[in-house]
């Protein structure tokens, strides 16, 4: 079972030291500006860095959850190329954002599209585990026998 999902754990892994990034970045720019805690205001430079360590945080735990789902339910494969994606384009997004806000918009629109994908193949993956399950009909595993696929793994 471990072997299943040991790649999704390491994307899962390297998300985490993502986050612990950003929240020394912050700590850096407090001292460079001089904000003490727990002061959340100062510099514009510095709400910028503030405000992208806080964006990334608030999406991590949506980002953890969806891809957990699709490499359980649909591909570790696919889950792992999306969340390396996603977290590339967090990193993007917060590196633009601390230069300006408009940097931020591109790698945005980017992270939540790769987002909306992870929860996609989250959800066909548990529909069909569902209705493999409850119907005893595998849809996805279906749709790749038609096209001569060999089924996700």
């Amino acid at each position: 079972m471990l072997d299943e999902v040991v790649c999704v754990a390491a994307v899962t892994v390297l998300g985490v030291l993502e986050q612990a990034y950003f929240s020394l970045q912050v700590i850096y720019a407090r001292r460079k500006y001089s904000v003490p805690p727990p002061a959340t205001t100062g510099p514009p430079e510095f709400e910028r860095v503030f405000r992208a360590q806080a964006n990334c945080s608030e999406y991590f735990p949506l980002f953890v959850v969806t891809l957990w789902v699709a490499g359980l339910f649909f591909s570790q494969a696919v889950s792992v190329v999306l969340g390396l994606l996603y977290l590339h384009g967090r990193y993007r997004y917060f590196h633009g954002y601390a230069k300006s806000a408009q940097g931020r918009l591109a790698p945005l629109y980017f992270s939540a599209k790769v987002q909306w994908v992870l929860i996609a193949v989250g959800g066909v993956g548990v529909l069909c585990c569902m209705s493999r399950l409850y119907v005893g009909f595998d849809p996805l595993a279906s749709l790749c026998n038609v096209l001569g696929l060999s089924q996700l793994d």
